[in-house]
C-alpha cells in the first residue's frame, strides 16, 4: 500500500512545484510596465483589510497599450491573483516563499494606468479594480472597460489656433 501512495505523492509535489514556477515565470517575462501594474494591483489587494493571506501574481489573461506619443503609454492589464499560504504583509514574498492556496477564489483585477517614459504617472489615477472571481458580474466589467477607455480619451487638452 505504501509503495501504490508513493508516486501519487511524487506526481502531486511535481505538479505543485511546476504550478509554482509557471505562475513566477509568466510574470517575470512581463514587460517591466506590466509589471509595475501587477504591483499595484497586489498592493491594493494586500492592503485590505479583510484579506488574511498574501495575495499574488497568478496569471496574465490579456493586456495591451496605447503609445499616445512623447514617450506616453496608456496601459491595461486582467490578471489573476492568487491566495497564498502566507499571513497579509509578509514581507518580499514570492510564489517560492509563499506556496499557493487552491482552497480559495481567484481574485479577478483590471488595472489601467498612464505612463511617461515607463514610470506609473499619478494622473490619471491608475485605475485597480479587483475582485473575488465569482462575483464578477457583466455589469463590473462594462465599467472596467468604460473607466479604462475613459481614462485615455480624457488624456487631450485643448489646442487654440
Amino acid at each position: 500500500l505504501k509503495m501504490a501512495v508513493l508516486p501519487r505523492v511524487l506526481f502531486f509535489i511535481s505538479v505543485v512545484i511546476l504550478h509554482f514556477s509557471e505562475a513566477q515565470n509568466e510574470f517575470g517575462k512581463l514587460p517591466e510596465s506590466y509589471r509595475k501594474g501587477v504591483k499595484l494591483a497586489e498592493e491594493q489587494v494586500n492592503s485590505h483589510n479583510g484579506v488574511q493571506n498574501h495575495f499574488l501574481f497568478f496569471k496574465s489573461l490579456e493586456h495591451s497599450s496605447i503609445e499616445a506619443g512623447f514617450n506616453v503609454n496608456y496601459l491595461y492589464h486582467h490578471i489573476h491573483l492568487k491566495a497564498t499560504k502566507c499571513s497579509r504583509g509578509t514581507e518580499n514574498a514570492d510564489s517560492k516563499k509563499c506556496a499557493f492556496r487552491n482552497d480559495r477564489p481567484l481574485i479577478d483585477c483590471m488595472v489601467c494606468y498612464k505612463t511617461y517614459q515607463d514610470e506609473i504617472q499619478e494622473s490619471p489615477k491608475p485605475y485597480i479594480h479587483c475582485i473575488h472571481k465569482p462575483a464578477l458580474t457583466k455589469d463590473m466589467i462594462k465599467v472596467r472597460r468604460d473607466a479604462c477607455e475613459n481614462m485615455s480619451y480624457s488624456a487631450g487638452s485643448v489646442t487654440l489656433l
